[in-house]
Order: structure tokens, then C-alpha cells, then sequence
């Protein structure tokens, strides 16, 4: 061992430590190693930093912004339209459909974003169907990592593919991954489906004090247990909206909503301003009120305290009793496990301004309140009924203090630019597909193209890149190149090549597959691939064997983190509101797993010919 390997292979275990420590933000860990990789001398400088300009990384930045464009016109919205007329009432029906549709989304999208997409839908198709979140939750975050496992698109899967580049190999292709990640994603959707609902915990949302709902004697269930419908109609919303004409001559006439106080003043909330015939759904503060004007409200006052402000209680044709619409949309949020939101009144958090959201109603120990929300203390296992435009939820969902549990957007139309960004997306896909471009160039012009249609803004664009992983994967990439560069690749490869190589280039395929799935448990997901790719890449040269074959158990291992959520926001995202604990995913986790790699290695023999 040369003492360039042994001053790597340093490196490489202080980073892994800082990285299990928890001490040090992982991409902050990325630009150390960047550092001393440079200091040591292990990296030309000429190298040191082209990780910011590799196309491995231009694609991932692409997709973030191409997945943003997709939810910001509405194209996403359809699936999870879809979900819920396709996924009827039988369990095993809906674990099926959830999946399906997260595995689709995850073709063409990071399995975050499909994850998140489809977490409200997922919610609300639970309370409707009168059953627990836990039991889709799981199979939601599950079928969005399967999905993955189909396509070049998921980033482990373009990093393995840059380490094949960068060893002189032709890349993969967007259908490489095909002949064996869709069987295994089949095999992984029919298990979950078929027998591990068994498995499934039955639990409701989190309760007061952090610990899941029904695990402490005389605990109301939370937020799983409110009637079906509609958010409207489930917050008993429709009879508690009532509506006021304006007379003219009004005191409040010619004010905005805010000038006129109506809230202090008469301790109403308006939800809505009936003009023409045109309802204007989550009106703004600075909206003006004009005589004749229907104004729809919620809270209890009476006809005299109405007519001294020139009021007359009325009905309104024109409102459809629905409170959401194309642009206005109702949320339904609960606090997460440790929220800072908790123990706090949403005046006292100026939530209104800062979110431009309006609490409707507040769901508590088996009761909606409907009265002084925004004066109320909350607690854990409170649920909220906020309303607000679409174009404010980015913010609300970025929030860590609260986790968003259903969305009710009202009946939605197909936007140009909705059909634009499908189709913008859809030729992207084809046009690497096909080799007609490579997949950095299509990805990156598919997202220009978005931008200037305006199916995203630039500001958007720069808010939905996960910096934090651009700059983890690009100061990690040099690291990558070094492991080949000193012959610490050659090693290790040699090494794993004489431990598992006397059974044949499949045993040693199923190695790399099982090593790759259990470093993924607890290291960040872009790690795992940038390390042990060129290991595989090595360890393949040194039996004769074909190195895209072995480098795509690799890619394939880093997709099937079912163990633990630790390292797949995926699965940290659903922890919460399915009131999952670290013990429920290895129960899921482990059988899918096993299943997982028996499929991997039948497929490799089949497909790629290793023996």
C-alpha cells in the first residue's frame, strides 16, 4: 500500500465518521474532503473542482428544475387526481395504485419530489376511506424508491454512470436500467401489495407529546379519524359559511378587508367576495369591498350588529359550497414531532403574514373549532384547515414545524402550460432515449425550454435546486476520481475481487449489490455510489468481468435503502405522519430487500450475461 492509498483511505474514514456523527451537514463534510484532497495532493488541481461542472451534476440540477416546472403547473396534480378515482376502497387495491403511481413519478422526477407530490393525495385518500395513513404511507415512500430503480433519472444511477466515464467506459443509456429494475420494482410493488400488509403498523398521526396516537390510555385519535369527503365538507365548513350583502352607503364599503378590520371589529372571517356572479376565493387583505358586494364569512355575529355596519345577511347563488378552486386551495396541515409551532398561538407566530394563509379551522380531541383559531395555544396532534393560493404553498411546505396532510385544490383543468411542461418533459426523455442527445444536454435544454415559457421563474428555479446536494455530489466527485488516480480503487477491487471472485463474477455482483444497500442505510444516498463505483468498475477488470454490469448492482444497491429512513428523505418524510418507528422499516424493509436482490442477480444473468 502506497501512501497516497493509505492518506485516502484516511480521508475516507474521517469523512465517514464526521458524516455518522451528525456534527458536520453533509455537503459541509463534501467541501472538507474537496479541501484535503487538494492540500494532500491527491487531486490535479485541473480536477479538483470539475465536480461543479460535470454533466453528472448539470442533469441532477436540471431535474430539480424540471420536476418544480411539473408542479407548478399543475401537470402532477393529475396523478394524484388519478390515485384517487382509480384506487376504490379495498386496501390492497390502494397500496397498489399509491405505488404505481409514486414508481411513475419517480421516472422522471427525484423520489422526494414524488414522494412529497403525492403525500397530501395519499392522506386524504386514507381519511376517506376510514383508514389509518400508516398503512399507505410506507408503500407510498417504498413505491417512489422502486420507481428509481427503472431509470437513469435517479442520482445514484447518473453517478455510477459518470464513474463509468471517467474509467474510460460508454455511459448508460436512459433504458439500461429497464431489463432488470423493472422486474424488480414489479416484485417490489406485488410483495408490498400482496404480503406485507401484514406487516403494515395500524397507527394514527402523532399525539401530543410526540408519541403516536392511541399508545397512551383515553388519547383521542388525531387526524386520521375526521369523516370523509371533502376538507369542506369533513370540517363541517359548507353550514358555517354564511353571506352578507353589502348595502349601499356601508361603512365598510370602498375599504380593503384590511382597512375595514373585519375580523376585530366584527370577528369574522372572510373566506370569499361574491361580484357579478364570480366568487374570489381567499381574497387578499388588500381587496376592496364595494356595495353590493356578497361577502362570504365564517364566525357567529346577529342581524343588528350586521346592519350597523350597513350588512344584511343573505344568500349567495353564486357559491358552489366549495371552498377551494383552480388557484385557492385548503391544506391541511398537522405540527411535527419537536415543532417549534408548538405551545404557541398563530398570532403570536404572525402566521398570516408570514405564510399569507388563513386558518379556517382546527381539528382537536374529536372537535372542529372553528372560533378564535388563530387565539389558540396549539399542540401536537392538532390539525389545521388553512386556505390560501397555490402559489403560497411552496413556502408552507417547506416549513419543518409542520407537515402537510392533504391538499384539496378544487376540480382542476389542464393548464397550455401544464400540457407544455409534459410535453417539454416528455421529449426530453425521448430524445435521451433514443441517443439523439446525451441526458446532461436533453435535461438541461428541457429546462431552459421551461423557463423561458414561463412554466417556472428563475427565482423558483434557484428555490427548488437542493443545493445542499449539488455541493455534496461536486465536492465528492474529485474523491471519486482519486480512489482511481493513487490505485485505491485497484486495491479494494483486487481485495473484494479475492474474497468473493472464486464464485464467479455473480457472486461478486451480489456482493457489490449487498455492500452498496447497507452503506446506503446510514450514509447520505450520492456516497455511497461515488466510493464504491470505482471499486466495482476495478474489482470487475480484475476477473474479466463486464464493469457496466457490476457497476449497475452498485447503481441498483443504492436504490433499495427499505432498511432504515435514514439516508432517503423519502422515508424520513413519512416517518411522521404515519407514525413509523426505525423498527417498522426493517420489518417492511428486510423481506423486500432479499426479494429485491434475488430479482437483481436473475436479472444480471439473464440480461447482462454474468455468471
Amino acid at each position: 500500500m502506497t501512501a497516497s492509498i493509505a492518506l485516502l483511505l484516511l480521508i475516507v474514514a474521517a469523512a465517514g465518521v464526521a458524516l455518522l456523527a451528525g456534527r458536520l451537514r453533509p455537503d459541509l463534510v463534501a467541501l472538507l474532503v474537496l479541501v484535503l484532497l487538494g492540500l494532500a495532493g491527491l487531486t490535479p488541481p485541473a480536477d479538483l473542482f470539475s465536480g461543479f461542472s460535470r454533466t453528472a451534476v448539470i442533469t441532477i440540477l436540471a431535474l430539480f428544475v424540471i420536476t418544480a416546472a411539473l408542479e407548478r403547473t399543475g401537470a402532477t396534480r393529475f396523478v394524484g387526481q388519478w390515485l384517487g378515482r382509480a384506487a376504490g376502497a379495498s386496501e390492497a387495491r390502494q397500496v397498489l395504485m399509491v405505488m404505481a403511481a409514486a414508481a411513475a413519478l419517480a421516472l422522471v422526477m427525484t423520489t422526494i419530489a414524488a414522494t412529497a407530490v403525492l403525500l397530501p393525495v395519499v392522506i386524504g385518500l386514507a381519511r376517506r376511506a376510514r383508514r389509518r395513513p400508516s398503512r399507505l404511507l410506507m408503500p407510498l415512500a417504498f413505491g417512489a424508491l422502486l420507481g428509481g430503480l427503472v431509470t437513469l433519472f435517479t442520482p445514484a444511477n447518473i453517478l455510477v454512470s459518470s464513474a463509468l466515464v471517467d474509467a474510460g467506459y460508454r455511459p448508460y443509456s436512459v433504458l439500461d436500467f429497464v431489463p432488470v429494475g423493472l422486474p424488480m420494482a414489479v416484485a417490489g410493488i406485488v410483495y408490498m401489495t400482496v404480503w406485507s400488509r401484514r406487516r403494515l403498523p395500524d397507527r394514527a398521526l402523532w399525539g401530543r407529546d410526540g408519541e403516536r396516537d392511541g399508545e397512551r390510555a383515553g388519547e383521542p385519535d388525531s387526524a386520521g379519524d375526521r369523516p370523509g369527503g371533502t376538507l369542506t365538507e369533513a370540517y363541517g365548513l359548507q353550514a358555517a359559511v354564511s353571506a352578507a350583502y353589502v348595502k349601499p352607503g356601508s361603512a365598510l364599503a370602498g375599504l380593503s378587508l384590511h382597512a375595514g378590520e373585519w375580523g376585530r371589529k366584527l370577528g369574522l372571517m372572510v373566506v370569499g367576495i361574491s361580484r357579478g356572479g364570480v366568487v374570489n376565493l381567499a381574497p387578499r387583505a388588500a381587496d376592496e369591498v364595494l356595495a353590493g358586494d356578497l361577502i362570504l364569512f365564517t364566525g357567529t355575529t346577529d342581524d343588528e350588529e350586521l346592519a350597523r355596519f350597513g350588512l344584511k345577511l343573505t344568500a349567495d347563488p353564486a357559491w358552489s359550497g366549495q371552498l377551494a378552486s383552480d388557484a385557492v386551495s385548503l391544506v391541511e396541515v398537522t405540527l411535527a414531532p419537536r415543532s417549534a409551532f408548538a405551545g404557541a398561538t398563530l398570532r403570536e407566530l404572525r402566521f398570516g403574514e408570514k405564510y399569507d394563509l388563513r386558518a379556517l379551522a382546527l381539528w382537536r380531541a374529536g372537535q372542529t373549532v372553528r372560533e378564535a383559531v388563530a387565539e389558540m395555544p396549539l399542540r401536537f396532534g392538532d390539525a389545521l384547515l388553512l386556505q390560501g393560493r397555490r402559489s403560497k404553498l411552496a413556502l408552507l411546505r417547506d416549513e419543518p414545524g409542520l407537515i402537510v396532510l392533504e391538499e384539496d385544490g378544487g376540480p382542476l383543468r389542464l393548464s397550455r402550460r401544464a400540457l407544455l411542461a409534459l410535453a417539454v418533459t416528455a421529449a426530453a426523455v425521448g430524445l435521451a432515449a433514443a441517443n439523439v442527445l446525451p441526458l446532461a444536454e436533453a435535461t438541461f435544454a428541457a429546462a431552459v425550454t421551461l423557463l423561458l415559457t414561463g412554466c417556472l421563474q428563475m427565482e423558483e428555479a434557484y428555490r427548488a435546486i437542493e443545493w445542499r446536494v449539488i455541493f455534496l455530489i461536486a465536492g465528492l466527485l474529485p474523491l471519486s476520481l482519486a480512489m482511481t488516480s493513487t490505485g485505491t480503487a485497484a486495491l479494494l477491487g483486487a481485495a473484494l475481487a479475492g474474497a468473493l471472485g472464486a464464485w464467479g463474477p455473480l457472486a461478486l455482483a451480489g456482493g457489490l449489490f449487498v455492500i452498496a444497500a447497507l452503506l446506503t442505510q446510514v450514509f447520505s444516498a450520492p456516497i455511497t455510489p461515488l466510493v464504491l463505483a470505482p471499486v466495482a468498475i476495478a474489482a470487475a477488470q480484475r476477473l474479466g468481468a463486464d464493469p457496466r454490469a457490476l457497476a449497475l448492482a452498485v447503481a441498483l444497491g443504492c436504490s433499495t435503502a427499505f432498511l432504515t429512513p435514514l439516508s432517503q428523505p423519502g422515508s424520513l418524510l413519512v416517518m411522521g405522519p404515519g407514525g413509523y418507528t426505525f423498527r417498522d422499516y426493517g420489518r417492511v424493509g428486510a423481506p423486500l430487500t432479499l426479494l429485491l436482490f434475488g430479482v437483481m442477480l436473475a436479472g444480471l444473468a439473464l440480461w447482462w450475461g454474468v455468471r
